[in-house]
Order: C-alpha cells, then sequence, then structure tokens
C-alpha cells in the first residue's frame, strides 16, 4: 500500500463539532477529501462546514444527529443516500465518558454511554462497509483510548466500551485485509479536549500531561499513510511504552494500579 490519497474522497466523520472530530475534519479537508460532518450540534457543525468548505474548496455537508438513538447508523446511511453522496471512508470518532462508582451511576446515561460508545460504532461500520471494501481505497478508523488496555475502576462502562472497540476494529482489519480498506483502531492517552468537562472529573486523565487533537490525528494519519498499516495505533511514544509494561501485570495488578490512578476521593 501507499499513502492514502484523500482527493476525490468522501469521508464520514462522526462527533465532528469538537475535539478530535473536527480536528480530524480540519486536516482531512486540507488533503483534499470532500466531508459529511456528523454530532448533535448543528451550529457547529454549520460553522465548522462553511469554514472548511471556504478555505479549501470542497464539498462539506453537515448532518445533525443523535448518535445513542437505536439505529443511527442506519438512519445516517438512509440520509446520506437520499443526498446521492457517496462515501468512501469512515471516521467513527463520537464518544463520551462517565465517571464514579458503577453502582451511582445514572442508568439512562450508562445506557446512552453504551449506545454511542459501542452501538452506533457497530451500526455506522455495518451500514458503510460494503460501499468501502468495493471502492478499495478508503479507512475506516474507529476511535478507541488507552482506557481499552486495562479495567479502569469509576470508568468501568467506558473503559469496557473502548475494549470492545479496540477488538471489534481488530478484527475488521483482517477481514478487509485482501480489500485495500485500511481499517484502524485509534487508541489515544489523555487528550485536550471536552472530553473531561463532559466526565466532570480531572482524575479520569491519570495525570496531567495531555496531547494536543492535531498531534493525536498527525500520528493517526500517519499511521495510516505506512506502506503496511496494522490493525491498531497508539499515538504518544510514552503511552506506547506504558500499554506495553501495562501488557505485564497481572490481571489483578492491573485492575489495582488503574484504581489508583483513578480515585474518587482526589
Amino acid at each position: 500500500m501507499t499513502a492514502v490519497e484523500y482527493r476525490g474522497q468522501t469521508t464520514v466523520i462522526t462527533g465532528a463539532s469538537a475535539g478530535l472530530g473536527a480536528e480530524f475534519a480540519r486536516q482531512l479537508a486540507a488533503r483534499g477529501s470532500d466531508l459529511i460532518l456528523v454530532a448533535r450540534r448543528a451550529d457547529r457543525l454549520d460553522a465548522l462546514a462553511t469554514e472548511l468548505a471556504a478555505a479549501h474548496g470542497i464539498r462539506v455537508t453537515p448532518i445533525p444527529l443523535d448518535l445513542s438513538l437505536p439505529g443511527a447508523g442506519r438512519a445516517l446511511a438512509a440520509e446520506v443516500s437520499a443526498r446521492a453522496l457517496p462515501v468512501t471512508s469512515v471516521i467513527n470518532n463520537a464518544g463520551f465518558g462517565t465517571f464514579g462508582p458503577f453502582h451511582r451511576e445514572d442508568p439512562e446515561r450508562l445506557q446512552a454511554e453504551v449506545a454511542v460508545d459501542i452501538a452506533a460504532v457497530v451500526d455506522i461500520s455495518r451500514a458503510f462497509i460494503d460501499q468501502l471494501r468495493q471502492t478499495g481505497n478508503g479507512v475506516l478508523l474507529n476511535v478507541a483510548s488507552m482506557a481499552a488496555y486495562l479495567p479502569v475502576p469509576n470508568m468501568a462502562v467506558y473503559a469496557a466500551s473502548k475494549a470492545f472497540v479496540l477488538n471489534f476494529t481488530e478484527a475488521l482489519w483482517q477481514e478487509s485485509l485482501e480489500t485495500g480498506l485500511r481499517v484502524m483502531a485509534l487508541s489515544p492517552g489523555a487528550t485536550a479536549t471536552e472530553f473531561f468537562e463532559v466526565i466532570g472529573n480531572d482524575a479520569a486523565a491519570g495525570g496531567t500531561r495531555r496531547d494536543t487533537p492535531e498531534q493525536v490525528v498527525t500520528s493517526a494519519l500517519r499511521a495510516l499513510d505506512r506502506r503496511n498499516p496494522g490493525p491498531s495505533t497508539i499515538p504518544g511514544r510514552g503511552d506506547r511504552i506504558a500499554t506495553a509494561l501495562g501488557r505485564m501485570l497481572s490481571r489483578r495488578r492491573g485492575v489495582l494500579l488503574m484504581a489508583g490512578m483513578t480515585r474518587t476521593d482526589r
């Protein structure tokens, strides 16, 4: 494989109103890809679409959609089809976390978390993967997290959902090897986005260092451009080392380590 040619492509990006999603939109627009931007906040999508279309001369289509609703992926695919938009690449970036002891969490919030972080990723991937495989030169990138690699007390559902995304995506990578479609899971560490405002607790970061969205997206696109890209990538060197060390721990020690990093009494 050679570097991905985004000019002439149309890329769906979920969670595009802020953070990594908006940064993916900016960097792919600069590479010449038309975009379909998906998120709940229509005003932000419209503003970003106007900015990128003017700056890069590309077609940008904002589609406001609540991905916590059942069948969100099929609803998105139907809307895209109704507008006769060809889709060649998908970036499943939308997601959010909750923080606190599981037995104190709001059940409706947990249900929405599972719907967005797991169900929507599966539904969107399934809705578009046939045409992605037929095109043969696009990308399916699902955003997981460093939290995918160990159970995380006080973020039990979030970490488990990202473990699902990681394993799901790596399996699709193997299934797509002969198609030309590049499938990859992206597992960033703590990143300077709205995630910690939504989650409501900086202890979830496990430290004070945070990468910028630009650093994470640049690393992800560089990984996709490799001659033989693997099924997953971790952007930061320090995060890759931490993941390798974590795999050497017993399950018991790993859980206790993460519990110490995400204590609720901080």
